[in-house]
This record gives C-alpha cells, structure tokens and sequence, in this order.
C-alpha cells in the first residue's frame, strides 16, 4: 500500500488546469519571440529555446528578463 502526502482523489485537479494553460502560453509566447526577432541577448536563441523548454517557467522568465533585446 501506498503513502501519498496528498490523496490523489480529494486532490482539485481542476485547479492546476488555469496554472498549466499559463505556463504554456508563457512558453509559447517566448519561444515565438525568441524566433521571430533577429536580437536576442546573453545566450544564442536555440539556448534560449531548450532553457524554455525544459526549465518551466524559470526559462521563459530568465528570457523575458535577459534573452530579449531592448532594441524593439
């Protein structure tokens, strides 16, 4: 038998639901950016695009601060 911290079923799943759809628009929203403008800052754009990817939601905000050029 398993111990959970949290019990999986009185856990409000649907609360996670407006969380994740922010979080994908945030990543989406950054890598577009990333792509379609010839600047970006401190790393090369395909650096920023796995730091997106795979650092959630620490990649996008760390580009949003640093990665984007302030020449717009």
């Amino acid at each position: 038998m398993k111990t959970y911290l949290i019990d999986p079923s009185t856990f409000p799943w649907g609360a996670l639901i407006p969380v994740l759809a922010i979080e994908l628009a945030l990543d989406a929203y950054v890598i577009v950016d990333a792509i379609r403008h010839p600047r970006v800052r401190n790393l090369p754009r395909w650096a920023w695009v796995l730091l997106t990817l795979f650092a959630n939601p620490f990649g996008a905000i760390a580009y949003i601060l640093a990665g984007r050029s302030h020449d717009r």
